[in-house]
């Protein structure tokens, strides 16, 4: 009888254990895939919980990898959780993650977070007689869902806030990370920030389960992860951009031009604003330092060749100061004001100890640092493009709904290999033509080149011409006004004139007949050789029939000295 009460006594024992020992934490739920050495020392981030939580497997029930429960998650089909962040962030910024739901074609969600199915929308299984996929509205208004108990919970137990609107909110959102984790109820997205200051340098990954709301209850819809990364190195970009550059992507730029560089800091919670940040260039062609505070700078390389490119940048981050270091500070050091400076600059770092706070509203300057190296490739190219004349095309035969026009253009730099024109209309906007020629002229070093165009239709036209080769392309514009033509004009106007010099020639010769035959009576005795009176007659009868047509003062004609007086 006392051993069966021993081991009654043990039965009871393993039985009150067991709902202890059986229960699922967070870290049990959250993550599948941990190793075995996986550690747990991780500084508390602000608003977390650790994963050692127990989770709450009634109304969160956990499914496996491969179990076939998922496939009846979600009506008609399946739904994707896809996870972003703005990694990389700088160490002590907010780095921000957001989900994004993805639901089944033809579904989505309302303005009263049920899931609906979209109209006119027909997707495998044809449309459907029901306009809801999850009419949520309904059930928490059947289920009594003021109540703040039960199944308004999340899964640690801790209840639903009660904000304005939250019963249209219909997914719980498990964040977890670095052996914490965050709930958040939400529609069909969510977004959650995290201030880096405690996260560990270097990557680390961030998962996210989903559940929606069951009745009751809350059933999985969705998993996912990503990694992020932080870092004590400002993440830096640069663009790089030249005129007439044809390829910016490939670091290959032209001698002779400037090239604009521009820094890019990655800082998307606005963690640097109030610091004072430098950049110091060094563009690897003996031109020496560049420490500037604007982020945009010129510069022009004049030789050929391949240059390294290096950028420093300095950012001072005002902020607490950090725990003062076993080490003691210098007696010699003294600093005249309250701020104090140090560095993750490894240079530095053994130099300028930091000394212990007195005043704990104390601030220091945090110097962090980025960097960014290039190998730049200088070649020659096309640097500038002019058109210097323009002139029409007279045609031999008319065509008044087609006009040419010579383009006289001359550059500066290499010998271009094509040449490209396009022709719009006066904004330069809606393009007309767009006509591309090889140039396989030698022009013995000089580039002169003549362009013929062809425009249909008179008006003005924007017109952009462009010159190119393997490295370059430069580019000038100029509007061009082509007038309305005569269908007739040049060829009939040219038979035009010729037929008014003929009739006046008959004319001319007319009146000379006539005046010869009335002078032909009274010839002088002294003139009487015909040859000279020939010439005398012919004289004045020309100048008489030039003055019919040029009317003016004609005591000036020497010839009127010589006309006969009257007998």
């Amino acid at each position: 009888m006392e051993c069966f009460s021993c081991f009654l006594g043990l039965l009871l024992l393993l039985a009150a254990r067991l709902p202890l020992d059986a229960a699922k934490r967070f870290h049990d739920v959250l993550s599948n895939e941990r190793t075995s050495g996986y550690m747990r020392e991780y500084n508390q981030l602000n608003g977390w919980s650790s994963d050692e939580n127990e989770w709450n497997e009634k109304l969160y029930p956990v499914w496996k990898r491969g179990d076939s429960r998922w496939k009846n998650s979600w009506k008609g089909g399946h739904v994707q959780a896809i996870l972003t962040s703005d990694s990389p962030a700088l160490v002590g910024s907010t780095i921000t993650f957001v989900v994004n739901l993805v639901f089944p074609r033809c579904q989505t969600e309302d303005v009263s977070g049920n899931i609906v199915y979209e109209k006119n929308c027909r997707n495998d299984t044809g449309p459907s007689s029901d306009q809801y996929v999850y009419n949520w509205t309904e059930e928490v208004d059947s289920g009594n869902g003021n109540s703040p108990g039960h199944h308004n919970v999340f899964p640690d137990g801790k209840p639903f806030p009660h904000h304005p609107g939250w019963k249209r909110w219909n997914f719980v959102y498990v964040f977890h990370t670095l052996g914490q984790y965050f709930q958040k109820l939400g529609r069909g997205s969510a977004r959650v920030s995290v201030n880096t200051a405690n996260v560990p340098l270097g990557p680390q990954l961030m998962e996210v389960t989903v559940y929606r709301r069951h009745r009751r209850a809350y059933v999985p819809i969705a998993k996912v992860k990503d990694v992020y990364v932080v870092t004590d190195h400002i993440p830096v970009f640069v663009t790089m951009y030249q005129k007439n550059d044809r390829n910016l992507s490939d670091e290959t730029f032209l001698r002779d031009l400037p090239i604009m560089f521009t820094v890019l800091i990655h800082d998307p919670s606005h963690f640097l604003n109030e610091s004072a940040i430098y950049y110091k260039w060094n563009f690897g062609d003996n031109t020496g330092l560049f420490v500037s505070n604007n982020p945009t700078l010129n510069h022009t390389y004049v030789l050929n060749g391949t240059f390294n490119l290096n950028l420093t940048v300095q950012a001072a981050v005002p902020g607490p100061c950090p725990s003062p270091s076993p080490k003691p500070p210098k007696p010699t050091s003294f600093l005249p004001t309250n701020l104090k400076s140090y560095s993750n600059s490894p240079a530095s770092a053994n130099d300028n100890p930091l000394e212990l706070r007195e005043n704990p509203d104390e601030m220091c300057q945090i110097y962090r640092y980025g960097y960014f190296k290039a190998t730049i490739t200088i070649v020659e190219g096309i640097l500038e493009v002019n058109i210097v004349r323009m002139t029409d095309v007279l045609m031999p035969v008319p065509q008044p709904d087609n006009s040419l026009m010579d383009f006289v253009v001359t550059c500066q730099g290499t010998i271009p290999t094509e040449v490209c024109t396009i022709v719009s209309d006066p904004t330069c906007q809606l393009a007309h033509s767009t006509v591309c020629d090889p140039v396989d002229v030698d022009v013995a070093g000089m580039c002169l080149l003549t362009v013929r165009r062809a425009f249909t239709g008179s008006g003005t036209y924007c017109v952009n011409l462009t010159l190119g080769d393997d490295t370059s392309l430069a580019l000038t514009s100029t509007l061009v006004s082509v007038p309305a033509r005569d269908p007739a004009s040049p060829l009939r106007m040219a038979n035009g004139a010729l037929v008014s010099v003929g009739c006046l020639a008959i004319f001319v010769t007319a009146i000379t007949l006539l005046v010869y035959k009335k002078r032909k009576g009274y010839k002088l005795i002294e003139n009487s050789t015909g040859i000279v009176v020939k010439g005398n007659g012919l004289s004045v009868s020309l100048n008489r029939a030039k003055a019919m047509f040029r009317p003016g003062n004609q005591e000036k004609d020497p010839l009127l000295s010589h006309q006969p007086g009257i007998l």
